[in-house]
C-alpha cells in the first residue's frame, strides 16, 4: 500500500473477484466480476467522467459543467469540478431515484427536470435534454463545458485504456490469457465498448453482451429497448446479443449478488448478473470435450446503497413494510381495460370521471388533457390501499408519458376495488390524436 496525493489517483486500478462456481452453477465458466463500484465515488462513471474532462481541466476554470446526467456521471463532475471551482448544472427528464437527486443536492448540483420521455438526445423535441442544452450553450457562450457522456468517445477510450487493460492484466496473473465474454449494462456503451475493444485485441472471437431494462420496465442506470437508439455512442452491431432484462429478475439478481457474493451492487449490476446467467448457461454446456472452459467478465457499475427506495418499492416485504402493496402481477397487468385517447375523450363527456396525470410537475404544466389532476408517480406509489385519495364511485384514469406507468397504477387501483383504467399510448398518443391539451403557467 502506499499514500495518494489526489482523490483522482483513486479512479481505476478496481478489483477483479472470481464469482464462486458454487453459487452460480454454471460447470466449465470462470465468471469474475470487475467492482467499478469500487471507484472512489462509488461507479464506473468516474472513469468517464474523468477521462472526458481531464485534458481541458486547465481551460476550464470560470465555467460551468452542463451535463445530460440523472445520477452517477453527474455525481463524478460535481466532485471533479468542486475542487477547481467547477459547477454542474445536470439537465434531465427525470431523476426517478430519491436517494441519487439527494446526493445531488447535497454536493450542490442544480439540477434541471424537464417533461420529456428520455434524456437520451431527441434533437425533434424542443423540451428535450439535447435541445435545451444546445439552447442554454448558444445563448450564454462560453459559460458552460458540455463533456457530453452520450456521444464523447473519451468516454469509450477511458474503458479501452483502463477497464479492459485491467482485466487483461488482472487474469494474465492468474494463468489466463484470454476472455470470451463482456457483459454488461448499457447507459451511455462506455464501458462496454471501451473494455470489449481492448480485449478483442488478445482474442478476436470474444463475445460482448449489453443489456438492458424490458420494454415498460425501469431499471437505474440502463436504457430500456427502444430508448437505446437515442444515444450517439451506441453501435448495435458492436455487440453479439442485448439482452432485456424485467426488473423483477434484476432485483432478485441483485439480493443474489449481496447474500450469495458479499457484492454490494445496484441493480443495474443485478440485470447484467441475471443476464449472464441466461446466455452463459447455454454457452458453458455447448462445449465439447478438449475446448477449453468460458472465461467472462461481469461489469459490476455502482453499489447498492443509492438504490434502497427502488427496491422497497419493488418488494417492500424485505424492509419489514407490509403495508406497501406488491407489484402487480403480469395476469393483473393484462386485465387493465386500456382505453384509446378516442375512447377517453367520449368517456370523459358522457360520465363523472377522474383522470389521474402521473409525470411529474413540470411536465404536467406544460401540456395535460384537461380537467386532470396531477400526482406524481413516486407520490402515488407510497398509497396503501386505504390511503388512496379517489373517490369509489368515479371511474379512474390514468395517464403517463407512453401508458406503461399508467398500467400499473390502474391494476394496483382495481385491485383495491376501484372502476380503473389506462390511457393507451399515454400523453403522446392523445397528443397525436389531435385532442386538446392545457397548459398551467
Amino acid at each position: 500500500m502506499r499514500a495518494y496525493d489526489d482523490i483522482t489517483e483513486l479512479i481505476g486500478d478496481t478489483p477483479l473477484l472470481r464469482l464462486d462456481a458454487a453459487v452460480h452453477g454454471i460447470e466449465r465458466l470462470r465468471l469474475f466480476a470487475k467492482l467499478e463500484s469500487h471507484n472512489p465515488f462509488g461507479s464506473v462513471k468516474d472513469r468517464a467522467a474523468w477521462g472526458m474532462i481531464r485534458d481541458d481541466l486547465p481551460e476550464l476554470r470560470g465555467r460551468g459543467f452542463l451535463e445530460a446526467s440523472s445520477g452517477n456521471t453527474a455525481k463524478a463532475l460535481r466532485v471533479l469540478g468542486a475542487r477547481h471551482g467547477i459547477g454542474l448544472r445536470a439537465v434531465t427528464n427525470r431523476i426517478k431515484v430519491d436517494e441519487v437527486r439527494d446526493t445531488l443536492r447535497l454536493l450542490g448540483t442544480e439540477i434541471v427536470e424537464l417533461p420529456g420521455l428520455s434524456e437520451c438526445p431527441d434533437p425533434t423535441a424542443p423540451d428535450d435534454v439535447a435541445a435545451v442544452i444546445a439552447a442554454t450553450m448558444a445563448r450564454e457562450p462560453g459559460k458552460w463545458y458540455h463533456a457530453s457522456q452520450y456521444t464523447n468517445e473519451r468516454n469509450v477510450e477511458a474503458h479501452y485504456r483502463g477497464t479492459g487493460r485491467e482485466i487483461r492484466d488482472a487474469l494474465a496473473g492468474s494463468g489466463i490469457d484470454r476472455v470470451d465474454y463482456v457483459i454488461g449494462g448499457l447507459g451511455t456503451t462506455g464501458s462496454t465498448r471501451g473494455t470489449a475493444t481492448a480485449l478483442a485485441e488478445h482474442n478476436p472471437g470474444l463475445r460482448t453482451v449489453g443489456v438492458v431494462s424490458a420494454r415498460g420496465d425501469f431499471i437505474p442506470g440502463i436504457r430500456s429497448e427502444t430508448e437505446m437508439w437515442d444515444v450517439g455512442l451506441f453501435q448495435p452491431d458492436f455487440y453479439h446479443r442485448i439482452v432485456a432484462v424485467a426488473a423483477e429478475h434484476a432485483v432478485s439478481a441483485t439480493l443474489l449478488l449481496a447474500h450469495r457474493y458479499g457484492v454490494l451492487a445496484g441493480p443495474t449490476s443485478g440485470a447484467a448478473y441475471a443476464a449472464a446467467l441466461d446466455v452463459l448457461r447455454p454457452a458453458a454446456a455447448g462445449l465439447r470435450p478438449g475446448d477449453p472452459d468460458l472465461v467472462a467478465v461481469l461489469i459490476v457499475c455502482d453499489r447498492l446503497e443509492p438504490y434502497l427506495s427502488y427496491l422497497r418499492a419493488r418488494r417492500p416485504e424485505l424492509f419489514d413494510d407490509p403495508s406497501r402493496p406488491a407489484p402487480p402481477h403480469p395476469a393483473e397487468l393484462a386485465a387493465v381495460p386500456r382505453l384509446t385517447p378516442e375512447h377517453l375523450d367520449e368517456l370523459d363527456r358522457a360520465r363523472r370521471i377522474t383522470v389521474v396525470d402521473t409525470r411529474g410537475a413540470m411536465a404536467y404544466r406544460v401540456a395535460h388533457i384537461p380537467g386532470s389532476i396531477n400526482l406524481r408517480d413516486d407520490l402515488l406509489g407510497g398509497f396503501t390501499p386505504d390511503q388512496l385519495p379517489f373517490c369509489r364511485s368515479r371511474p379512474l384514469v390514468f395517464v403517463c408519458p407512453v401508458g406503461r406507468v399508467s398500467q400499473h397504477f390502474a391494476a394496483l387501483t382495481r385491485r383495491a376495488g376501484y372502476d380503473a383504467y389506462s390511457l393507451a399510448g399515454g400523453i403522446a398518443a392523445w397528443r397525436d390524436a389531435g385532442l386538446p391539451l392545457e397548459r398551467r403557467r
